[in-house]
């Protein structure tokens, strides 16, 4: 613990009512004190289906208060100091003037029309699309000061398009590293609905770093044809462990331990953990984007995440995506379990790196 997180930390007690004066979970730290760094992005310009996630990380900020900071698997966690910056001011207003735009454009679509028919949305579709570009470069940056200064980032959605700015802060900083992706959804469309960076094409986009040499994707259980031959045609560069296949597994006698080793084993040695919070079973995440049943539990998803770390593989950086809390502002549950994901997430990605607290 550095000079500046001791002062932090000294008067502290961790077993006291998280304050919502101080920063995240109620934690004494700040960017500058904190060893790893969250970068809010309130985002949901490209979602196509259910919207909200642009307030999931004030939802699991608010909701981090309430979280308990013993973590079993993590001596005195909280002392290794985790905290959230602002999120930029900007993103909000170019995530409202984005938004309308884009359900304009779907509506165009689901209408079965398309730019030859309204050429005039060509205009509207450059802008929503140049609008994420600068969302993902203003990601990349506050991921690289970051980075600079010796700490860890980490990203919270928003949807899930928006980490590609720091896996590509990380991608240059890298050599040869692998995504261990939680998700419902393969997320490698082309472009989808002709929107470059949508929620549904980030590991697509991602996937045009050369140094991502591996994508293992757990928990996949709604794809397109289109997205299952990229998987069968990536020539082992993607692993996909689809939900189907994960329960047959289950139904038919082997253990969550057997099946975890198969999924660490397709890794390499620096891990970045994207988790995209339907993944789960919806029970856990009823107001996500794109709900599908099926899924992973609390602990199954966290179980895995463990054994990548008892494997000695390190994870290098991680996000947490699509929370998203009620639509009429009632309940909190969506917040709870993402808040709970995420501080487990930090606190292991912080062990995997021998980060002390």
């Amino acid at each position: 613990m550095t000079e500046t997180m001791r002062a932090a930390a000294e008067n502290f007690d961790p077993n006291a009512i998280g304050q919502k004066i101080a920063n995240i979970y109620g934690l004494p730290f700040d960017r500058e004190s904190a060893q790893i760094v969250l970068i809010p992005v309130p985002w949901e310009v490209t979602v196509s289906y259910n919207a909200g996630t642009a307030g999931g990380p004030a939802a699991i900020l608010d909701a981090s208060f309430q979280v308990d900071l013993f973590d079993p698997d993590v001596e005195d966690a909280w002392k290794i100091g985790l905290a959230m910056q602002d999120a930029r001011p900007e993103l909000h207003g170019l995530n409202a003037t984005l938004r309308p735009r884009a359900e304009q454009y779907i509506r165009m679509l689901e209408d079965g029309l398309t730019l030859q028919d309204e050429p005039k949305m060509a205009a509207l579709l450059a802008e929503i699309n140049a609008g994420c570009k600068s969302m993902n470069d203003m990601v990349r940056e506050s991921a690289e000061a970051i980075l600079a200064a010796g700490k860890m980032p980490a990203v919270v959605g928003g949807d899930h398009s928006t980490p590609l700015g720091l896996m590509r802060a990380l991608a240059a900083r890298h050599d040869d590293f692998g995504i261990l992706h939680f998700d419902a959804h393969c997320d490698l469309r082309d472009a989808y609905e002709g929107f470059t960076y949508s929620h549904a094409s980030i590991m697509f986009n991602a996937l045009a770093e050369k140094s991502l040499s591996r994508l293992v994707q757990v928990g996949i259980r709604d794809y397109c044809e289109q997205e299952a031959q990229l998987v069968k045609d990536s020539d082992g560069r993607i692993v996909t462990f689809f939900d189907r296949n994960i329960q047959a597994r289950i139904f038919d006698g082997e253990s969550w331990r057997d099946i975890c080793r198969d999924i660490v084993a397709a890794l390499p040695p620096k891990v970045y953990v994207s988790f995209d919070i339907d993944g789960l079973d919806p029970m856990l995440c009823p107001n996500t984007g794109t709900p599908v049943p099926g899924g992973l539990g609390f602990e199954q998803a966290l179980y895995l995440v463990r054994a990548v770390v008892e494997s000695g593989r390190k994870i290098i950086a991680f996000d947490l995506n699509e929370v998203a809390p009620a639509a009429d502002g009632e309940g909190e549950w969506d917040a709870n379990v993402g808040a709970r994901i995420l501080y487990r997430l930090a606190n292991l990605a912080a062990k995997s790196n021998g980060l002390n607290a």
